[in-house]
């Protein structure tokens, strides 16, 4: 198979590697210094499961790759729109762009540009980010990734991802559920990005205060609460497992969100707790616990923006 990696960050940087050290053709989409390092000393990852360097073609040019299999999708969610633009000479007819992003709308926002039957839905569990030009940082999180086709049913191409992902020691599945466990997985980063963003400090110290975990578990229950509003059902149970995956995590963990918001660069604030407050006044639903993260998070992130686009 034949891979691209859009989006070279903690995500594609570090499932993309691993692919391509166990030998699969894949080529990287990646602009700046990170891309001039790429292609002057290759891809370096360093993970708390083993550091590995690993040489991958990259580019900032899609039609300089052609037609590949599989997409790996990972940028930012407020740069879908843009990205999305630069996939057509990456597909063919059976071409799976699969969405590794944080929030529920980027697998909308794809299929409004290249339709909807190139499209996958994904979500990765992991902890990882761009340490410096050329290096990911893999500091946590079960190094997982699950898809899915967004009818519910179990094709080719995503049975093929599995077990290519799986060859490369990757803990890879393929879901017939994907749009259950993407807002699922919403409902999570949005309890833990928002308690380590407006705490600023690490998931080991928020959870051992009851009051910050109080408020972790309020955020979760919205969220949930408004998935259900939206037709999907989480689970009763859900709060309770994200509870127990953030207390299962490395105590110096932190969020993707509190790592943009602490550097100066753009954040995902809209994509994740924004996306949960305008949902839930759709469907007249009280979100006061989400409502505050975003209140208290919005002018940081309108203030990075600025200094990104400035």
């Amino acid at each position: 198979m034949r891979f691209a990696v859009v989006g070279v960050g903690g995500v594609g940087g570090y499932f993309g590697g691993r692919l391509a050290a166990a030998g699969e053709e894949v080529h990287l989409v990646a602009r700046g210094a990170h891309l001039d390092a790429i292609r002057r000393h290759g891809l370096r990852v360093k993970s708390v499961g083993g550091d590995f360097d690993v040489r991958i073609p990259a580019t900032d040019d899609t039609a300089e790759i052609g037609s590949v299999d599989h997409v790996l999708f990972c940028v930012k969610s407020y740069d879908t729109d843009s990205a999305a633009l630069a996939l057509r000479p990456l597909l063919h007819e059976e071409t799976a762009v699969v969405s590794l992003q944080n929030g529920i709308d980027n697998e909308d926002l794809l299929a409004d540009v290249i339709g909807k039957d190139h499209v996958v839905g994904g979500v990765a569990f992991i902890f990882s980010t761009i340490a410096e030009p050329g290096v990911i940082a893999q500091t946590g999180g079960p190094r997982r990734i699950v898809f899915g086709e967004l009818d519910g049913s179990m094709s080719a191409r995503v049975e093929g991802l599995e077990k290519s992902c799986r060859t490369a020691g990757i803990d890879a599945q393929a879901t017939r559920e994907i749009r259950r466990l993407l807002w699922d997985k919403l409902a999570l980063i949005c309890a833990h990005a928002g308690v380590t963003s407006t705490i600023r400090l690490p998931i080991g110290e928020i959870r051992e205060v009851p009051e910050a975990m109080a408020m972790f578990r309020r955020i979760s229950e919205e969220a949930r609460a408004v998935a259900a509003a939206e037709g999907v059902d989480i689970g009763d149970d859900a709060t309770g497992r994200h509870e127990a995956f953030v207390r299962s995590l490395e105590p110096g963990v932190f969020s993707s969100l509190h790592e943009d918001l602490v550097h100066g660069r753009r954040m995902e604030l809209d994509g994740l707790h924004g996306s949960v407050v305008r949902r839930a006044r759709k469907h007249g639903i009280s979100v006061p616990a989400c409502e505050s993260v975003y209140g208290i998070l919005r002018p940081w992130a309108l203030r990075n923006a600025a200094i990104s686009a400035g």
